[in-house]
């Protein structure tokens, strides 16, 4: 059974989905151990603790960006943690952090990497005229919203959408796609080569 740990800052939507494919069995031999945020208003937090998951709120607010982080990484060691995901985490990682947890960290940003890092990537995909847009899930490094992709998701852009409706429909792949690559990520068979996330084969 691998242990995961959720960092999130909002509403946890991302988080709420993990949890329910934990229970479902969707997400195999896997358990949410602790989930941490750095605001106490978050509104996944009510949601963690109606689902019985433990929660720790650590505010990240006038600390310096490695202080707080070295308090993030005891709590996840504390609960024996394999692997972290960022479900609305709105900080950047020290690259201390992200050595504690080398290829064990998930992001999922809600658009095709690497087009429209940062912030409001949907507004800026819907902005920009594209007709494909989507999300994607990555290892974490030390620059933002750059690690090796594990996987994406593409949602085809409608004339009838506006920002709003296309960053929903996205905001529903997302669902999907972050369990479908944290059971890849903890089945192990994968080797990343440069850039490049390979799933390995059940026969390989």
């Amino acid at each position: 059974m691998k242990n995961l740990g959720v960092l999130f800052s909002g509403r946890g939507s991302n988080f709420e989905a993990i949890a329910k494919n934990v229970v479902s069995g969707r997400i195999h031999d896997a358990r949410i151990a602790i989930v941490i945020s750095n605001r106490a208003d978050a509104g996944g937090l009510d949601r963690a603790r109606e689902l019985g998951i433990e929660t720790l709120v650590l505010p990240s607010k006038g600390k310096a960006r490695e202080e707080h982080d070295r308090e993030v990484v005891t709590a996840l060691q504390q609960h024996k943690v394999d692997l972290v995901c960022l479900a609305g985490y709105m900080r950047l990682l020290s690259p201390w952090f992200v050595k504690q947890f080398p290829q064990r960290i998930l992001n999922i940003h809600p658009s095709l990497l690497p087009a429209f890092p940062g912030l409001e990537a949907q507004e800026q995909a819907f902005a920009y005229g594209v007709k494909i847009a989507g999300c994607t899930v990555h290892f974490v490094d030390e620059e933002l919203d750059h690690g090796p992709i594990i996987l994406q998701r593409a949602v085809r852009v409608l004339e009838s959408d506006d920002e709003k409706t296309l960053a929903a429909r996205i905001l529903e792949q997302e669902h999907i796609a972050y369990s479908d690559a944290i059971n890849l990520v903890l089945q192990g068979r994968h080797r990343t080569v440069g850039r490049r996330f390979v799933a390995e084969s059940r026969s390989a």
